[in-house]
């Protein structure tokens, strides 16, 4: 039977990435593909026992239909959060999303038709290029270094064409783990006065910081309303309860809502209150302190490996936080065999890619080092490196 699918569907592809990660779940992969975060670092126990006082507290309450916006409760919770960011907002100003995933689907119903113009960063997040393409958008791309976006980049593009707005990860950015600095933040914010442009702060990994400083979000430093921060529990608590949120200017809130009841109604009722009793009952930032410290360490081996192990023509960034480091191999070199042959060797990686907006990025690749316990990460980067030897004939 020929199926009538909608123009849009022509657009949209299957992630590569999930794709992949099929092809890792054999035990002798060692895998820095997946943007995981460690399982055995979940606060599983608090977790239970939270789920056990919101069972005997709420009871059957707990499984009933809630409110679009999400639990009173848990966004004064997560205000109480943005305040720790410098982000001033209260309650009100919040929207519990299903996973930040949903954010992005949001932002681009409520602003994207088809053909309009966005600003990405290259590269960028992979997934919020999908979700844009889902409305049909066009994308142009803007360099960056190891200081993060060129604002002077993005200014020189808004003179051009008219952008429905600039989507940017500050914090230890996936794919690359880089940091926007202080002054290009101040930079980006005047530039996007100057031009009236919107910007999308997509902040999962902030939170995770283990060398360095914290900067302060974009969204702390916008005194315009013209900054929608999106951020997530996924990496700071678990990624299962897919509980996020978006702090946005009351004009937008309300469209962000009105298109949240289109698509699901409202986030779980129950994840937000075991989230809600979690948070209130036990120490959150402890276990956060936890988590950086075992990913500083993963990335301190990782990074030491790489150094010892790899050929002379790659480098990779230094992250300080976060889940990956970005690979560049020498010109010419192409990653997406590479990665074929690496699965057969026992060790998966994703190719660059998929991560920009054109045809770029193939000599480069992105590791993931939360997910993978030291000797692990020792015993794939030798692969990884004898590999990439053999492909330069070494």
């Amino acid at each position: 039977m020929p199926y009538r699918f909608s123009d849009r569907m022509r657009s949209m592809k299957p992630s590569t990435i999930r794709e992949m990660l099929k092809m890792t779940e054999r035990p002798d992969v060692i895998s820095f593909a997946g943007g995981l975060p460690a399982p055995e670092l979940f606060p599983v126990d608090d977790i239970r026992v939270a789920a056990e006082r919101v069972l005997v507290g709420a009871g059957a309450q707990a499984f009933q239909y809630g409110v679009t916006q999400g639990i009173a409760p848990l966004r004064e919770q997560i205000a109480v959060e943005m305040a720790d960011r410098g982000i001033a907002c209260d309650a009100d100003d919040i929207l519990i999303t299903t996973g930040s995933q949903q954010g992005l689907d949001l932002v681009g119903k409520i602003f994207i038709d088809a053909g309009d113009a966005i600003l990405t960063e290259n590269p960028t997040y992979l997934a919020a290029i999908q979700s844009f393409q889902c409305f049909q958008a066009r994308f142009q791309a803007v360099p960056t270094d190891d200081e993060g976006i060129i604002p002077d980049a993005v200014g020189e593009l808004a003179e051009k064409t008219r952008f429905r707005f600039l989507y940017v990860i500050p914090n230890f950015q996936n794919p690359t783990g880089r940091t926007l600095s202080l002054a290009r933040r101040h930079q980006l914010l005047e530039i996007a006065h100057r031009h009236d442009l919107l910007i999308v702060e997509d902040d999962p990994y902030g939170r995770l910081r283990y060398r360095g400083e914290h900067l302060p979000p974009l969204k702390s430093l916008d005194d315009e309303g013209r900054v929608i921060y999106l951020s997530t529990f996924s990496k700071t608590v678990a990624p299962g309860f897919r509980t996020a949120w978006a702090v946005a200017p009351k004009a937008v809130l309300d469209k962000l809502i009105i298109a949240k009841q289109a698509a699901d109604l409202h986030t779980s009722s129950f994840d937000q209150l075991v989230l809600d009793r979690y948070l209130r009952d036990f120490d959150n930032r402890k276990h956060v302190a936890r988590v950086c410290a075992a990913y500083g360490e993963r990335y301190g081996v990782m990074a030491e490996a790489l150094a010892a192990q790899m050929p002379e023509g790659f480098s990779w960034t230094q992250p300080e936080g976060g889940m990956f480091l970005w690979m560049t191999g020498p010109d010419g070199f192409d990653t997406l065999p590479l990665f074929r042959r690496a699965i057969e060797h026992g060790v998966a990686f994703v190719p660059g890619g998929d991560f920009f907006v054109g045809d770029e990025g193939r000599q480069c690749l992105r590791l993931n080092f939360s997910n993978a316990q030291p000797d692990d990460i020792r015993r794939g980067v030798e692969r990884l490196a004898g590999l990439c030897r053999d492909s330069l004939g070494n």
